[in-house]
């Protein structure tokens, strides 16, 4: 980390080894500059993406990662969006 301070009307920078860079926290690899966040809880559904729906709801599994399927019901979320848009756009032409 490098501090800026003025001393006579010229800048300097000099380097500060006090402060820990976030490569230094614990839980991170050595290649690793921004610290990993921990794995969000979700419960592993049987049965496929309905099953997973019909559980925890299109909104519970699209927006909070209730189970695995989050990324597939944020698609279909994102369909429901795009086509009410569309929708509403062109009823409004």
């Amino acid at each position: 980390m490098l501090i800026n301070f003025s001393f006579g009307g010229r800048q300097k920078y000099v380097l500060d080894t006090d402060r820990t860079s976030m490569a230094d926290v614990p839980g991170t690899r050595k290649d690793e500059r921004i610290p990993r966040r921990p794995l969000p809880k979700f419960d592993e559904v049987e049965g496929g993406l309905l099953a997973a729906i019909s559980k925890d709801g299109l909104f519970g599994t699209a927006l909070d990662d209730r189970n695995q399927y989050g990324p597939h019901g944020m698609i279909i979320l994102l369909f429901i969006v795009a086509l009410t848009t569309g929708a509403l756009l062109y009823l409004l032409r």
